[in-house]
């Protein structure tokens, strides 16, 4: 006990060392979904095919968007699940404007039992900032459309 009394100052240090040091661990994945950066994501769509899902509204994805994503807005996300189910054991990259949303998107597809979901950390602004391509215009193309076969014009350049 006398111990403790006289090093409380270096046993709070450590503790605290060790917080930061798993403290990126912790911030690593959305709600049991792994975040990817934007250079992983380039390498999920090119490598696995992966299913852009934008969770933005209609503006905003009209705005710009990741080439080939499908826009389900997140406050209809839980009505067109039905649509989405023939993409459940496929990777999905989950994005918005900043992440919060696709964090809240990932929770409910994960409760809907898709298995391969990944959301993209920091949104579309992140993916800006990595100075990654973005297409504008046009209208939110349905769920019932399939990505490009590999190797097709799907892939997005670093």
């Amino acid at each position: 006990m006398e111990f403790i009394k006289s090093n409380i100052w270096l046993i709070g240090l450590a503790l605290g060392s060790g917080l930061m040091l798993l403290l990126p661990g912790l911030k690593k994945s959305a709600g049991g979904v792994p975040n990817v950066s934007p250079a992983e994501a380039v390498t999920l769509i090119n490598r696995s095919n992966a299913l852009v899902l934008d969770v933005r509204d209609e503006a905003e994805f009209a705005a710009g968007h990741i080439a080939e994503a499908i826009n389900v807005p997140l406050a209809n996300l839980a009505a067109r699940l039905p649509e989405l189910k023939k993409y459940q054991n496929k990777p999905v990259l989950v994005n918005c404007q900043l992440g919060g949303r696709s964090v809240k998107a990932c929770d409910v597809l994960r409760t809907a039992q898709f298995s391969q979901l990944h959301n993209l950390q920091g949104g579309l602004s992140a993916w800006l900032e990595a100075k990654l391509p973005v297409v504008k215009g046009g209208i939110a193309a349905p769920a019932k459309a399939t990505p490009a076969k590999a190797g097709a014009s799907k892939k997005v350049a670093p």
